[in-house]
């Protein structure tokens, strides 16, 4: 769920206080205290130095690549393999090392911060990490700036991704997929449906409700429950009070877990009926343990996100993975995995691609969505490093407690 903290006696000090007194969110949002500044520079690194320098790219020699990815995030098999990757392997000789290791933004990051802040290689040669999460590794210098000759198929990149303030003219990340943080529910268990994000406080579900750990989505969907547009300008009252909400349920036990990609396990268990989710993973689990549950976006609207390519700062294998990203833009591909993770694909030409698939797949509002659809859609606005740290502290605060 969350990767644990560090056996720092100030942290663990920290983490005991909350639990025996469910530590007090208004002390950590005004960034008082000794707990608070320990819990920060747990959840987040300090640009404390000159970036490191990229590693020498060894590609020619080195025909592996090892690419880390989020769960139900490409086309498999029932055997269990992955089609398009076994095509790019046979296409380019290079053989690819996929791994199912990033649960959320920040246990991933947690494991590899301190080689990436030394210029090591992590074991990553690509990794695929949400918006908020990359602009901070461009931050800081930990990934490499692409070879764009390596991408020509970069070209088919949708104009509106083009040029995110993280990384303008994407030099140094490019989209994998895109999705919405909503709201799912067991059709069985919870037949009337859920509406809205205050849905799922009702008495009946308490103890059976799931969220989150991704803070930008669980407390992005309860600001906009809360009437909040979370890509305005909003600042501590409103975090504050979507805080308030958040932390109410937890303590009063409505809330039973907060997870990363592991939350699906609890909605197959039924140890949750309903949750806040991510819109594609509920396709992908109705394919696999039977048509159980259903995704919404939420009356009040859902958050909207992208996870991008980077190439960590110590790979050695740049070019690899350079021809790994380029092969992925292909439309006719890009078609393909966007018909089995049912997710935004960022590719120009894929929903035509998609006719060819499946007419039905190419009108699907989860893959291709139409002005309507995004229109109720919402990008959680660009934190400054401050926000990030005392907003992150005070979410993480709740998680450790609960």
């Amino acid at each position: 769920m969350t990767r644990p903290l560090p056996r720092d006696p100030m942290i663990q000090q920290l983490i005991a206080q909350a639990r025996r007194s469910q530590l007090s969110r208004r002390t950590l949002m005004s960034g008082a205290g000794l707990g608070a500044a320990a819990l920060t520079l747990a959840a987040c690194a300090t640009d404390d130095g000159a970036a490191p320098t990229p590693a020498e790219d060894n590609s020619a020699n080195d025909k592996t690549l090892n690419w880390d990815n989020w769960a139900a995030y490409i086309d498999e098999d029932d055997d269990g393999n992955y089609p398009t990757l076994v095509a790019f392997e046979e296409e380019t000789g290079i053989k690819v090392n996929y791994s199912v290791a990033v649960d959320d933004n920040n246990s991933y990051y947690g494991k590899v911060k301190d080689q990436l802040a030394l210029g090591q290689d992590i074991g990553a040669d690509l990794a695929c990490l949400t918006d908020w999460m990359v602009g901070r590794l461009i931050r800081f210098g930990y990934v490499q700036e692409f070879d764009q000759a390596n991408l020509p198929n970069a070209k088919n990149l949708t104009p509106s991704l083009q040029n995110p303030d993280f990384d303008p003219g994407r030099t140094l990340s490019l989209p994998w997929q895109g999705g919405f943080a909503g709201i799912c529910w067991n059709k069985e268990k919870v037949p009337g449906g859920l509406e809205s994000v205050s849905d799922l406080w009702k008495s009946e579900l308490k103890g059976r409700v799931g969220v989150l750990s991704e803070m930008r989505d669980t407390i992005g969907l309860i600001m906009l429950d809360n009437g909040v547009d979370i890509s305005g300008d909003w600042s501590d009252d409103e975090f504050n009070a979507a805080m308030e909400i958040f932390e109410k349920q937890v303590n009063d036990g409505q809330i039973r877990n907060i997870k990363g990609n592991s939350y699906l396990e609890d909605l197959k268990n039924e140890d949750t009926l309903a949750a806040i989710c991510w819109s594609g993973d509920i396709t992908v689990i109705n394919a696999e343990a039977g048509d159980k549950w259903e995704f919404a976006i939420p009356s009040a609207g859902a958050t909207l996100w992208n996870d991008n390519f980077v190439v960590p700062i110590g790979s050695q294998r740049k070019a690899n993975a350079e021809a790994l990203m380029n092969y992925y833009y292909e439309p006719e591909v890009a078609a393909e995995v966007a018909a089995w993770v049912n997710y935004i694909t960022p590719v120009v030409g894929a929903q035509e691609a998609a006719m060819a698939i499946d007419p039905e797949l190419a009108e699907n509002q989860m893959i291709f969505p139409n002005e309507d659809t995004l229109s109720n859609a919402f990008i959680f606005r660009t934190l400054s490093g401050a926000e990030e740290s005392t907003y992150g502290s005070a979410f993480q605060a709740v998680v450790l407690g609960s």
